[in-house]
């Protein structure tokens, strides 16, 4: 199986609970990994046959920075449907980090795999 990856996307979003963090944007992180088969592609040299990062990438700006949730896992599960219904990717793995929510630690959030991972 092929991973292709996208490591700490930074998306300014509105996500919380409390009444404060309703009125400001936030800093999330997202590392991203997505099961898909590189050899065609590679094969070929066309990026049209990729799974392409960067389309990804914009997809996902564009959906979070637009977002308002209360919970970082409704937003993940979001991101995560987003990319394997738009993407046609059967399995990813999705890292949803909320840096500097909780003092004392680095950041907070959640990990989720969603679909059947090939082997």
């Amino acid at each position: 199986m092929d991973i292709v990856f996208i490591e700490d996307l930074r998306i300014d979003a509105v996500i919380g609970i409390y009444d404060w963090e309703r009125r400001v944007r936030q800093t999330l992180s997202f590392d991203i990994e997505m099961a898909f088969d590189n050899t065609i592609p590679a094969a070929s040299d066309d990026i049209a046959l990729t799974l392409n990062y960067k389309d990804v990438s914009k997809r996902l700006i564009d959906y979070v920075g637009a977002s308002s949730f209360g919970l970082v896992e409704t937003l993940a599960e979001r991101c995560a449907a987003i990319i394997r219904e738009e993407f046609g990717v059967s399995w990813v793995r999705l890292k949803l980090s909320k840096p500097g929510a909780v003092r004392g630690a680095k950041s907070v959030g959640v990990r989720i795999e969603r679909g059947t991972r090939p082997q």
